[in-house]
């Protein structure tokens, strides 16, 4: 579990680089997917990063990714206490 929640200016770099870095492997994994990242609070959630997959991506590889990315983001809550959610989703379901 994390040591110290980081606060303020410290808190804000620290998001800004995780959200970058969860961007980017959801990117790596799927070049063509569509990542948006919605910096709105719920409860005590830090960020969400919602990834749109392609048409035809099969519902393994949207799995894959899915876990790929959610793995991460749990390392990210023990090591931090950043609360980053991450999700992938059929292009369809983009607003």
């Amino acid at each position: 579990m994390h040591d110290q929640v980081p606060t303020g200016n410290d808190r804000a770099a620290l998001l800004d680089k995780y959200v970058t870095e969860i961007s980017l492997l959801a990117k790596e994994l799927c070049p063509e997917a569509v990542v948006e990242v919605l910096f709105t609070r719920y409860e005590d959630e830090d960020a969400h990063i919602v990834v749109f997959l392609p048409a035809g991506v099969s519902d393994t590889d949207m799995d894959k990714l899915g876990e790929a990315l959610t793995n991460r983001s749990v390392e990210i809550l023990l090591d931090t206490g950043l609360l980053i959610l991450a999700g992938a989703y059929e292009a369809s379901q983009r607003r």
